[in-house]
């Protein structure tokens, strides 16, 4: 499901916790933030995106390889 947000919203919507830009993934239906350091997934419910930090999901522990 795509995430359907007008242009004009998501231009001006930020991480809430560093301020970046926000890149969209349709296939999670989150709102990915660009900076690589937070990296936080924020979800999109019914349209809505949902910039809780406490709902935001780290990505950066999925990208890490795996230490041996």
């Amino acid at each position: 499901m795509a995430v359907n947000l007008d242009p004009d919203l998501l231009s001006i919507l930020v991480c809430p916790k560093c301020r970046s830009e926000f890149r969209v993934d349709d296939e999670a239906n989150e709102l990915i933030c660009t900076n690589a350091g937070c990296a936080l997934a924020y979800p999109v419910r019914d349209d809505i995106p949902v910039l809780l930090i406490d709902e935001a999901r780290d990505t950066r522990a999925e990208s890490e390889p795996a230490s041996n």
